[in-house]
Parts: structure tokens; sequence; C-alpha cells
């Protein structure tokens, strides 16, 4: 399980959403992810929804909507844009309240 490094690592871009990308795409020996899905806990962001897109993946699934930068329904529908070349449909709410608190959690654990 992946989680995001992009603290631990000074890496803006070491979000879990690309982290697992990377490593999917490393493991197939292809960039095209497309049949697979990914499952995150909190609503991707404009980058990894971008990024899940440009993968082709087939699902995203997610639990918890961002408010602050949800970009597969809550801010926007970048993984449903016509305009690009792949689309995605999210599926969101999963398990939420649970997914909540274990991004609680975390970010608690983060601040120290």
């Amino acid at each position: 399980m992946l989680h995001n490094r992009r603290e631990v690592d000074n890496d803006p871009l070491a979000h879990a959403e690309v982290l697992a990308i990377r490593a999917a795409a490393r493991v197939l020996g292809d960039w095209r992810l497309e049949g697979l899905t990914l499952a995150v806990t909190l609503e991707p962001c404009p980058m990894c929804a971008g990024a899940a897109v440009n993968a082709r993946l087939a699902r995203l699934v997610y639990a918890a909507s961002d408010p602050k930068a949800g970009a597969c329904g809550t801010l926007m529908r970048l993984t449903e844009d016509a305009r690009l070349n792949h689309r995605i449909t999210p599926i969101g709410g999963l398990m939420a309240e649970e997914s909540a608190g274990l991004l609680r959690g975390f970010f608690a654990r983060l601040r120290g």
C-alpha cells in the first residue's frame, strides 16, 4: 500500500496516486494501465486525476470527497472531460466515513 510521500520526500509530485501509477507502470512495463482500477482514500486532485487519465486507467475509486482540491466531481470533473483523449467514470463515497477518519489521523500525526 502506497501513501502520500510529499512531506517525507520534499517532493510536490509524490502524491499516493502518482506513486501507485508509477509503480504499476514499472511492474507492467507499460505506461498504459488499461483495465486497471486505482483505489484511494481521498478524491484525487487535478494533478492525480490527470495522471490517471493519461495512464488510461479503467476505473478510479475513492472514498472521501475533497472539498479543497477534488477533481473527480467535487470541484471539477477532470476524469470525465470529453475534451480529453480518455475518460474515467469515478466511483466515490465508498467507506467515506472510515476513510475520513484515517485521513484525519494521518494529518494529525504529520502535524506532530
